[in-house]
């Protein structure tokens, strides 16, 4: 077991360490561009930004590597920033805490930022080094990955050059993506409306805690519970059968994360509060029962709250919100029919806010085929419009389509098995890449997805294995000297 002096005299881990030290939020990537910025200028090396704010860093190739075609090396900046309910930090100037437990590095109240924290040290541990061989290197970091791949949507042109792109962001060693889904992200509005609060009513909070969480693309096949479907179920239930008002309702942190929290402050009166707890105990037994395997610390409260408010949604629109909410499709909606055991459509419903003027929930489609990530788009859209409420699409990009011919797939195969002893093993996934993008706005280049072990991403406790990473990169320099 490793020692954390120990692990940062290996300088992968050195500048990852750097990275749990710089905020880097989706959308607050000043920070983590400022530092890449000042790399390239430490140690000499061209760099280039663009409008909105993607760093590409150039290394020129070693002796005996001019005449090789150079090559793409490439992650994002942001990270998931998701924590647990009782943790304090702040993620706008608060470091990471993590622990090394055996070959894990692992943050357990927060995400790690692992994903995609460990391609930039794995990218900048090979930008400063002399020892490796390689071709002219193009590193390209992009912006916002994790909300809608804004960075590499908008990508300029011209700011990269080269014809073969390695992206550092699979989360399995061994396993190179060769494909991946396209994705939508639905923003559903209700317009907040009002009545008195009757002051003779009690407040109370409906709570759901107790999942794990999960990526939203790589773990939606194991069914895992949603704690804003689980609040729509839980509210509907209880007004079904007692008079009650919507105060307030929230849930979720991020729409490519699958839930773990919801919660929702309700008004109802004393004499109802015995039918409510009877209520909970049934639900609380139903959803251990549905998802024990999977979740067993599903947990559904009823607890009185102190807050002081004087005003609940209109009947009509906490039924709107509620129905809406029981509505919403979720989950694995179908299965590849080409590709054993790949999700082929699935939605998550990942987060509804209660901002000033509205009630929001957003939807995240994800597809391998275009035209069932439409139509679920527009079943969205009906059910939208049938509980009157306003609906437009936030992001959406096209899938990385699975290409017959290439060179770089199979230099990366010899490399594995000369590095390993081991096959290398391709498969298509769930999950966004940036890759489909990069068709867009870099070209018809050759493309594949590389990385270490990692667990849990987009949820605390999320886990990257230390052997996996020293592996992988002994894998990627390797690649880079196969390219001659």
């Amino acid at each position: 077991m490793k020692d954390i002096n120990t692990l940062l005299e290996n300088r992968i881990f050195y500048y990852f360490d750097k990275l749990t030290k710089i905020p880097r939020c989706s959308f607050e990537e000043e920070k983590i561009r400022e530092y890449l910025i000042g790399f390239a200028k430490e140690h000499n090396l061209e760099y280039k930004t663009d409008k909105i704010g993607n760093v590409v860093i150039i290394k020129e190739a070693t002796k005996g590597y001019e005449d090789v075609d150079s090559i793409i090396l490439q992650g994002h900046m942001d990270m998931v920033c998701e924590k647990t309910p009782e943790c304090i930090i702040d993620f706008s100037k608060d470091a990471i805490k993590y622990e090394i437990e055996g070959d894990f590095i692992v943050a357990h109240d927060t995400t790690l930022g692992a994903d995609n924290g460990i391609a930039i040290a794995m990218i900048l541990a090979l930008l400063e080094s002399k020892e490796y061989k390689h071709p002219k290197i193009e590193a390209l970091f992009t912006v916002n990955e994790e909300s809608g791949m804004t960075g590499a949507a908008n990508l300029e042109r011209g700011m990269v050059t080269s014809k073969r792109l390695l992206n550092l962001d699979s989360e399995t060693e061994g396993v190179g993506c060769i494909s991946c889904a396209g994705a939508e992200r639905d923003l559903i509005k209700f317009k907040k409306e009002f009545k008195k609060l009757d002051k003779e009513k009690t407040l109370y909070e409906v709570i759901v805690n107790g999942l794990k969480g999960g990526h939203s693309g790589q773990e939606i096949q194991v069914g895992l519970g949603n704690a804003v479907k689980i609040l729509g179920r839980s509210l509907y239930r209880i007004f079904e059968q007692v008079s009650g008002d919507l105060i307030e309702i929230e849930g979720g942190a991020k729409p490519n994360a699958i839930p773990r929290y919801a919660k929702a402050i309700v008004a109802v009166k004393e004499e109802d509060i015995k039918k409510i707890q009877d209520i909970i105990v049934e639900l609380n037994s139903q959803f251990v029962t549905e998802l024990g395997k999977v979740d067993p610390d599903v947990r559904l409260n009823f607890e009185r709250t102190k807050v002081n408010l004087e005003k609940a949604f209109t009947d009509e629109l906490k039924n709107k919100i509620i129905g809406l909410l029981n509505i919403l499709t979720n989950g694995v909606i179908a299965m590849s029919k080409n590709i054993h055991g790949l999700v082929e459509t699935s939605v998550n419903v990942g987060v509804i806010e209660d901002k000033e003027e509205s009630i929001n929930i957003i939807s995240n489609i994800r597809s391998s085929v275009q035209s069932s990530k439409e139509y679920i788009g527009l079943v969205n859209k009906i059910a939208a419009n049938s509980f009157g409420a306003e609906i437009e699409i936030m992001t959406k990009y096209p899938a990385w389509e699975y290409k017959e011919n290439s060179p770089l797939r199979e230099v990366a195969k010899k490399a594995y098995k000369e590095v390993s002893g081991k096959e290398f093993k391709l498969e298509a996934i769930h999950a966004g890449l940036e890759c489909g993008m990069f068709v867009e706005t870099i070209g018809d280049i050759d493309m594949l997805s590389i990385g270490p072990n990692m667990k849990g991403v987009h949820a605390p406790g999320e886990q990257l294995s230390i052997s996996s990473t020293e592996r992988v990169f002994d894998f990627l320099i390797r690649i880079l000297e196969e390219l001659k």
